[in-house]
């Protein structure tokens, strides 16, 4: 007997794609973005293929609202440099949270996907807003609960 080994094409793969709603209300960090960090990369799907992007599309509501365990809130910090002299840049959890909170969950969410040409791509499915409403009604998103990224 000889089986062949299903590899998925990717005219399959974007017939299927889903697109997904997550509120992150009261939800850690860390947990949330591993959830969605699966969801991006295809994994709950039988026909994940590691070298393709076989995942769906999330959008994030209430980014402003995630938790935190602990002291992060002042302990965590974010580091740039813009390649010029003295222009290094930190910034505390705390003020990113105040003033660009998507970028939290999209750092997040980008550090748990392959640091390649492929994650590059499943990180523009992702999508994220500060408030409670989307520009993505016209692709009927399905609502999903993540309840072990509540806050215990």
């Amino acid at each position: 007997m000889h089986f062949k080994t299903y590899t998925p094409t990717a005219e399959s793969v974007d017939a299927e794609r889903k697109w997904y709603v997550v509120d992150a209300t009261d939800m850690i960090l860390g947990r949330l973005a591993a959830r969605i960090a699966h969801i991006l990369r295809g994994k709950h799907k039988a026909t994940f293929a590691p070298h393709m992007d076989t995942g769906d599309y999330v959008i994030v509501l209430n980014a402003d609202k995630v938790k935190v365990t602990g002291d992060r809130l002042d302990t965590k910090f974010y580091y740039r440099h813009s390649q010029f002299p003295g222009g290094f840049r930190q910034e505390s959890l705390r003020t990113m949270l105040e003033k660009h909170p998507d970028r939290v969950i999209e750092i997040a969410v980008k550090g748990m996907l392959p640091h390649n040409r492929l994650g590059r791509k499943m990180v523009k499915k992702l999508k994220v807003y500060a408030g409670n409403t989307h520009p993505h009604g016209a692709h009927r998103p399905e609502k999903i609960e993540f309840a072990e990224a509540k806050k215990r």
